[in-house]
């Protein structure tokens, strides 16, 4: 089994590093359902981790239907990546009809050069979910991250093993979303996945309250972290 979790601060990277997490996405912004992280946070866990980091390109909240300028940023956020020495990226983008965007697709494919390249939670936006994985095998994807086109991981499980049986090995299907202790065996039996994608995230609080602000931020557990794999052995 493989676990990636989801970081958005240097602190949740290097718990998921502690506990034995396998792989790490790097993003920002849990609460919009994660943004591209800073420069800084890219060559800071590139430099201080052993394992790979993966890192989310999306320049925005909101829906995956991109403009040529937001495609030129995302293309630039993927070259960024590549100098800094991240494993790969997270990338998604689609058409008003729901389909994946392939020309954008592949730009970001073809910019990624020999990073590894996933396919994002766009994917649970397509309307033809296995027309949709052909089109990333063919396209060269390495991963899809998928809830099973459902809120949850758990509640999309049995999508998610038909896409496991229809790739057949061609691409992972790696399962994400609400992915907990108490869900993650169940996910695992019923999908047949190999892989798997969470975050393990608790509040921390803040010192002092400022106003108008959060006092607390999200952050990786390590006990959460490995109550989570360990149910899975």
């Amino acid at each position: 089994m493989t676990f990636e979790i989801c970081a958005v601060n240097i602190q949740s990277c290097l718990a998921a590093e502690r506990t034995g997490a396998h792989r790490i996405e790097l993003c920002s912004a849990l609460d919009v359902g994660g943004l591209t992280p800073s420069q800084g946070l890219i060559r800071a866990a590139v430099h201080q981790l052993t394992i790979p980091v993966n890192v989310l390109i999306r320049p925005r909240e909101g829906h995956f239907c991109y403009s040529d300028n937001e495609l030129d940023i995302m293309l630039d956020d993927i070259r960024f990546c590549h100098e800094a020495g991240a494993h790969g990226v997270v990338v998604g983008a689609l058409t008003a009809d729901h389909q994946l965007d392939l020309p954008k697709m592949q730009a970001m494919q073809a910019m990624a050069g020999d990073m590894e390249i996933v396919c994002h939670r766009a994917f649970d936006f397509t309307g033809d979910p296995a027309a949709a994985l052909e089109q990333l095998i063919a396209m060269g994807y390495h991963r899809v991250l998928s809830s099973g086109q459902s809120p949850s991981a758990y509640e999309g499980r049995f999508l998610l093993r038909k896409m496991v049986e229809h790739a057949a090995d061609r691409i992972s299907v790696m399962p994400g979303a609400g992915i907990s202790a108490d869900n993650i065996a169940d996910i695992a039996k019923d999908t047949g996945a190999q892989e798997f994608h969470f975050t393990g995230k608790t509040k921390v609080s803040g010192k002092a309250d400022i106003p108008g602000l959060e006092s607390w931020y999200w952050e990786s557990d390590e006990n959460l972290i490995r109550e989570i794999m360990a149910q899975l052995g």
